[in-house]
């Protein structure tokens, strides 16, 4: 019915925006304190939690239930795990390698290490760390559709009750609907992209 599917649509935005803001607000700054370590140290870091990337995230929905049960939570804690390693490594490479010829420059007109980092180093290495908030989210609403199957609902349940009844139509009313969701997260994040990139 069209409540159920517009509940859905609710439920997995609910699943993405939470899962993906929680990532967000974690690996901006550990990926900013990163880039003040040795490169070794913070290669280790990334490379840790880009170890969950390994896992299929069935499995990883699967872990949470002994952990979490079933439902909402352990279904955001899974997905805001799968989103912490694209922003991660995109925070620390952009801010990293932004351009050495204008930090150098800010260095010799006398700022702070904080200055540099806001005025120079973050807004150029803003479409970088975009970059990986808009893979994140992309790859977020397409793992929230499995959420489904540890009773997390939204897209994944007409997914789920598809393959039970071996109804194409039925599955293609949650796959569709995820997929079109995600080309319009990936283009609301283009456009939040080109607010904060210097010069766009």
């Amino acid at each position: 019915t069209s409540t159920q599917f517009h509940w859905n649509i609710a439920r997995h935005l609910l699943l993405v925006g939470v899962s993906l803001a929680g990532a967000i607000a974690l690996a901006l700054p550990l990926g900013l304190a990163l880039e003040e370590r040795s490169h070794g140290v913070a290669e280790s870091v990334i490379r840790a939690v880009g170890l969950l990337q390994t896992l299929p995230s069935i499995a990883l929905l699967a872990f949470m239930i002994p952990l979490l049960g079933i439902g909402i939570i352990p279904a955001l804690v899974a997905l805001f795990l799968y989103s912490l390693y694209p922003i991660l490594r995109n925070t620390y490479t952009g801010v990293r390698d932004a351009a050495p010829d204008a930090v150098g420059a800010a260095w010799a007109l006398g700022m702070t290490r904080a200055q540099v980092l806001r005025y120079v180093r973050l807004p150029l290495a803003a479409p970088v760390i975009m970059a990986g908030v808009r893979t994140a989210a992309v790859i977020n609403v397409g793992t929230a559709t499995l959420a489904a199957f540890i009773g997390a609902g939204g897209l994944g349940d007409p997914i789920a009750a598809g393959l039970a009844l071996s109804d194409t139509r039925m599955i293609l009313s949650g796959a569709l609907p995820a997929a079109l969701l995600a080309l319009l997260v990936d283009t609301g994040l283009g456009l939040c992209e080109r607010v904060v990139t210097p010069g766009r």
